[in-house]
């Protein structure tokens, strides 16, 4: 008999069992130890600021996508100062296509902040984590658990789901975090720094690969005999998320610009840039957008910008918007349609 067949006769777990929380953190962290991905950000020699990178890419972007950019950003930038050294453009080109670019700038801001305030030395307390731009409350006992081993409530959407899901016999977690959830995540943690640190991220893969929220592996699930909502026979979800739209929208399209900047060696002509975002057949090496350095690349990402469809006025709403978010500069007099010479480029 399966462990998804024999669950109606689960014993649910009382967290206010000492016995019984003591046996699910023994449970959840021994298939941890035998079942967790092997990550860089969680080798032994990584240090804090590998883990606040990795932060900050993970943030709504899988680890598929994360890890060569997170390679090659640590070769880059070992230490938060080495990438405060440079331009908040060079992080913007270095992020590429993982998408939510705003997070480079923040990385960058988060990294001078470390090396002006704190030495560059990433903190280990989760009040001056949250002082650093770009930081919220999640990714401050993030980092606080896994690079420095406190004690801390780390909430991410995985946890909340596998707690969700043994404790409270539902589908889903609401679609905001409460204050209930905080609490019940806070009397579950372990007494012990160390081994709260493990629980969390052991929760946290264990909803990653198991107790995922549309495919759940039930069968392969080391809490299936106490889980609740298996026991009460995996009712439907109360809500269901709804994923973000990408074709057609002005994030699809200002990506698509950024790209175009980004793969270009030079400042690009805005003009040239518009016309080629319209449709028109414009050689933007040809202008002042300069040869890349890599041709293909930049030829690539001309063309997705070409064949988005869009017109003229929401091209240049949309190039503003990049601007206002700093992602991008705008240099040139004025500020009008009809500027020549006026050039888009990274921020310095």
């Amino acid at each position: 008999m399966t462990q998804a067949a024999s669950s109606t006769t689960a014993a649910v777990v009382d967290p206010a069992d000492p016995d019984a929380t003591a046996d699910l953190h023994a449970t959840v962290i021994d298939w941890y130890g035998r079942h967790a991905r092997t990550l860089p950000w969680r080798a032994a020699e990584r240090t804090a600021w590998a883990v606040l990178v990795s932060e900050f890419m993970l943030q709504q972007t899988p680890v598929v996508r994360v890890l060569p950019v997170w390679e090659q950003w640590l070769a880059r930038w070992p230490t938060p100062a080495d990438l405060a050294a440079v331009p908040s453009g060079e992080a913007v080109r270095a992020w590429g296509r993982l998408g939510y670019p705003r997070r480079a700038l923040r990385l960058h801001a988060a990294a001078t902040a470390i090396t002006t305030r704190h030495g560059g030395r990433v903190p280990d307390d989760e009040e001056a984590l949250l002082a650093l731009p770009g930081v919220g409350a999640y990714t401050a006992a993030a980092v606080a658990a896994f690079a420095h081993g406190r004690r801390t409530v780390v909430l991410d959407t995985n946890i909340r789901r596998v707690f969700t899901r043994v404790l409270h016999g539902r589908a889903l977690p609401r679609p905001s975090q409460t204050v209930a959830e905080t609490r019940l995540a806070r009397d579950l943690l372990p007494a012990d720094d160390a081994e709260a640190a493990v629980w969390n991220v052991a929760v946290m893969e264990l909803g990653a690969l198991v107790c995922t929220a549309r495919s759940p592996r039930c069968d392969d699930c080391p809490l299936a005999d106490r889980c609740a909502w298996l026991a009460a026979g995996r009712p439907a979800p109360e809500h269901r998320p709804t994923g973000q739209a990408w074709a057609g929208t002005t994030r699809q399209l200002r990506g698509a610009i950024l790209a175009v900047v980004r793969e270009a060696a030079g400042p690009v002509d805005v003009e040239a840039l518009v016309r080629t975002a319209t449709g028109a057949t414009v050689d933007l090496t040809g202008t002042s957008a300069a040869a890349s350095a890599e041709p293909a690349t930049h030829g690539r990402a001309l063309r997705t910008l070409a064949g988005l469809g869009h017109d003229e006025d929401r091209i240049r709403s949309a190039l503003g918007g990049l601007a206002a978010d700093g992602l991008v500069r705008l240099d040139g007099a004025g500020g009008t349609r009809d500027d020549d010479g006026r050039t888009v480029r990274l921020p310095d």
